[in-house]
């Protein structure tokens, strides 16, 4: 058509969004009423996962992509078409009616924009799985991974991530936060490659979930928790009743640096009502367990007060190094290297502990 001929007012062209995050049918009612009502439907996928639900419905879709000349001419005679959006959105049709409605030689239909179905919350944790889901079957290293080669990881996003949040780096933070969450995913993404007891990532979200309900009886049953004292003090008791465990230092793990270590049993004495004496002997082992102790006491985290101590101690290290005169103001590569250690020199080797593999990438 001439661009000069116009279609009669009241035509609609409505562009229905949907979510590959949410189940394939799950549409909000203004959508299924429009897919409904419209003289004509059309996707331009013949996979799109919403077509077979339409199709039950009663929703005749036809399969084609128009560009924007020939969407505007089917709204003629106040018609409405209704165009099921692609899972990466209609930037050819959508920059196509632009340029329509920019030249001001065409009278433009009503242009509407229907979001079929919305991502909940958490909702990108579902590609986050899928994405997983492929590296683990295509990428040579991830294949290769198990629950014991991926440990080292584990420990070493745990510290940046407690390094993010004692530096107060909020981007840090988020992206650290991603390194950890992306431990947790690999991990239950190889659990459900096991033979005798496979599990998935579902079934550790519906442990972790099943697990804060029953310790938290006072938001979702009749409890009664009116202070963060009375909160650990259930949360104790539940947690014992759950466990069954002979002692008050069971489940408490003795691979943990070591004043993490001695505060935390501390905490369980004290919370056990436990007057255990802090043993006593020679060396330094037992006079740091006991300032390990008396920091639990005092409600001080002893392995994050010597954390804040260290961070002081380097950078009085770093004020040194640039006075004058010094021999480390005079020479800074001083660190010794193994001219046998070619780690780093391939930033695509995974054994790069500068953080090149999949499994610890900052």
């Amino acid at each position: 058509m001439s661009e000069t001929n116009t279609p009669t007012p009241g035509g609609r062209v409505v562009m229905v969004t949907t979510t590959h995050r949410v189940a394939p049918g799950l549409l909000s009612w203004p959508a299924w009423r429009t897919l409904h009502d419209a003289d004509r439907v059309v996707c331009a996928d013949p996979d799109h996962p919403q077509l077979p639900y339409l199709r039950e419905a009663g929703v005749t879709v036809e399969i084609a992509a128009p560009d924007a000349h020939e969407l505007v001419d089917a709204t003629r005679g106040g018609r409405t078409v209704a165009v099921l959006a692609l899972g990466e959105g209609e930037s050819r049709l959508t920059d196509g009616l632009s340029r329509l409605a920019g030249s001001g030689r065409v009278r433009m239909p009503d242009l509407e924009l229907l979001p079929g179905s919305y991502d909940l919350p958490g909702a990108r944790l579902l590609d986050l799985v899928q994405v997983l889901d492929r590296i683990r079957a295509e990428c040579p290293w991830s294949s290769r991974q198990t629950h014991e080669d991926l440990v080292k990881y584990a420990i070493e996003e745990s510290y940046e991530l407690v390094e993010a949040i004692e530096d107060g780096d909020r981007d840090e933070l988020r992206e650290e936060l991603g390194d950890v969450l992306l431990q947790v995913i690999f991990h239950a993404r190889i659990a459900e490659e096991d033979e005798e007891a496979p599990f998935s990532v579902d079934d550790v979200a519906a442990g972790i979930v099943t697990k804060l309900i029953n310790r938290h009886p006072h938001v979702f049953g009749d409890a009664v928790a009116r202070t963060p004292e009375d909160v650990r003090a259930q949360w104790l008791r539940v947690k014992a009743e759950e466990k069954d465990r002979d002692s008050v230092t069971d489940g408490v793990p003795l691979g943990q640096p070591g004043l993490a270590l001695a505060a935390k049993l501390a905490s369980r004495a004290r919370t056990g009502g436990l007057p255990v004496p802090v043993p006593s002997g020679p060396g330094i082992g037992y006079g740091l367990l006991a300032m390990a102790v008396r920091a639990e006491a005092e409600g001080v985290d002893p392995e994050a007060a010597l954390r804040a101590a260290a961070r002081a101690y380097r950078d009085a290290i770093r004020t040194a190094e640039t006075r004058p005169g010094t021999a480390a103001a005079e020479d800074t590569d001083t660190e010794e290297t193994d001219p046998t250690d070619t780690r780093g020199t391939d930033p695509a080797d995974p054994a790069d502990t500068g953080r090149a593999a999949p499994g610890g990438d900052r």
